[in-house]
């Protein structure tokens, strides 16, 4: 492909409460708490889709996936992935990569990092070697530093455009 490259950067942030599964990149993460959201609250997941909808200029997680509609109700955020990647297929974009960060006290994801990875270039059908995941704290500094909740940044290259017909 040698059209227009762009990136995007997406942000999500979710609050832990008790009572709900944590998932993280359509992984579950065993923890005494989970995310809170219509859908699973996979917050890195959402991050991921805003990156390459902002990316291809193509709006934002809400005005695809509207929170409150019936159809989404603790839907796999990786079902969300799944139809943003088409939705840029369709219209010319081919994903080039993906680079995210989670921030979270706890639980320590180190030893979920290569399943998140594996899991995220699944849904997105490209290389293991195009998606990177980290995991951060925030040194018990604000929400994140109280384990009030879980955010997530990422950015992603896409690209795409002339050779494209766009």
């Amino acid at each position: 492909m040698n059209g227009e490259l762009r990136t995007g950067i997406g942000y999500d942030v979710h609050p832990l409460v008790p009572g709900r599964k944590l998932v993280l990149g359509g992984i579950d993460i065993p923890f005494d708490r989970g995310l809170s959201g219509w859908s699973d609250g996979d917050a890195l997941t959402h991050a991921v889709i805003d990156a390459l909808l902002g990316a291809a200029a193509l709006g934002d997680i809400g005005s695809h996936f509207p929170p409150g509609e019936a159809q989404y109700r603790d839907i796999s955020s990786l079902v969300l992935l799944e139809k943003v990647r088409e939705e840029l297929a369709e219209n010319g974009w081919q994903i080039i990569n993906v680079d995210a960060t989670i921030l979270a006290e706890s639980p320590r994801l180190r030893v979920f990092i290569d399943s998140i990875r594996q899991q995220l270039s699944q849904t997105l059908g490209i290389s293991i070697s195009q998606v990177s995941v980290k995991a951060s704290t925030s040194n018990r500094l604000g929400f994140i530093g109280r384990g009030e909740g879980i955010a997530a940044y990422a950015i992603a290259l896409i690209e795409g455009g002339e050779d494209e017909g766009i």
